[in-house]
């Protein structure tokens, strides 16, 4: 079992979006969490790729990796993840070989094979491209060479991107990755902040069917975790409130801009939705450092995980930056 001194936590941003700042402000808020939460230990911190929602400002990733990079010295910088089925794996070769040559040792690329939007909205990113969630497997080992080592009879070559060896990670929120990740000996990360009822069946997929490979010589587990840690545990609740306004308004098709914390969400929602929101956030971590700190201790306990990587989408940025500050001086002391 991994012990709390011995995990790494690092920080997924969704970049989030209010209606009345927009997303300048929002990413420069995510280069400024970028900051915070380097000062305070974090291992890595990792953006998504969303399309067409007017509340996530990360569409695209690879240009916001390069301005996160460029304004931290120390931290990790990454995908959480790019999703590959929306591009050639040329592209995504060249665009995160330049990220790796300009900053060494600091990229990671973490692939995912959903679209991370709509189908419409898939159509109109590939265009004539015939690339799918079915070709991901190809599409991930054609990549692979594109950032490895050339060889004497490869006729396309990604400059720059050969010879970077950018660390690949697949990501996933059911079983095929899992199995995926597995076989091909990469590490994993499982989306269960948003998708926890797969976690200990994907996680015991990945081990089952891990193979030692040049990379990774035994199994890597990632977790992603939400999170509101606040001075208390009442302040916590109401800052959470926030988020679930959120996800409430993902399951009804509705804005995903951020809303501000409510005294209570009666009124708010249905039962069947309330019902639909805890499934959702399952594994959320809402508390005071204490409690949270007992929570974490508990999944690493049932899990094994080697990293928690928390996201923490609240109203206030100030409130965001408190959060994580509180939550590594209580897993990190």
């Amino acid at each position: 079992m991994t012990q709390l001194h011995d995990l790494k936590i690092s920080t997924l941003d969704l970049v989030p979006v209010r209606a009345d700042s927009g997303p300048a402000q929002s990413l420069r808020n995510s280069l400024d969490l970028a900051q915070h939460v380097e000062r305070l230990g974090y291992h890595r911190f990792w953006v998504a790729e969303h399309h067409n929602m007017d509340g996530i400002a990360s569409s695209a990733t690879a240009v916001l990796i390069g301005y996160l990079a460029g304004g931290t010295s120390r931290i990790r910088i990454g995908s959480g993840g790019v999703m590959l089925p929306n591009h050639a794996p040329l592209v995504i070769a060249e665009q995160f070989g330049t990220l790796a040559s300009l900053y060494p040792g600091r990229i990671d690329l973490g692939l995912g094979r959903a679209p991370g939007s709509d189908q419409m909205t898939a159509r109109a990113l590939r265009r004539e491209r015939s690339g799918s969630a079915d070709d991901f497997p190809d599409d991930v080992e054609e990549l692979s060479r594109y950032l490895g080592p050339r060889t004497d009879d490869q006729k396309v070559i990604a400059v720059p991107g050969h010879d970077t060896d950018v660390p690949l990670w697949l990501l996933g929120s059911s079983l095929f990755s899992a199995q995926l990740a597995g076989m091909r000996g990469m590490p994993y990360a499982f989306a269960s902040h948003f998708a926890p009822h797969y976690m200990h069946q994907a996680i015991r997929v990945y081990r089952d069917h891990f193979k030692p490979s040049t990379t990774l010589d035994k199994p890597y587990v990632m977790l992603g975790v939400p999170m509101v840690v606040a001075d208390t545990d009442e302040q916590a609740d109401y800052l959470a409130t926030s988020v679930y306004q959120r996800i409430l308004a993902l399951m009804r098709g509705q804005s995903l801009m951020q809303r501000p914390p409510v005294a209570s969400m009666d009124g708010l929602w249905l039962p069947h939705e309330r019902d639909a929101v805890g499934n959702f956030l399952g594994l959320a971590m809402i508390g005071s450092p204490e409690k949270v700190r007992a929570k974490v201790e508990v999944l690493l306990e049932q899990t094994g995980a080697h990293e928690l990587i928390f996201t923490c989408d609240l109203y206030e940025h100030s409130d965001r930056l408190r959060s994580y500050e509180l939550l590594a001086h209580a897993l990190k002391g």
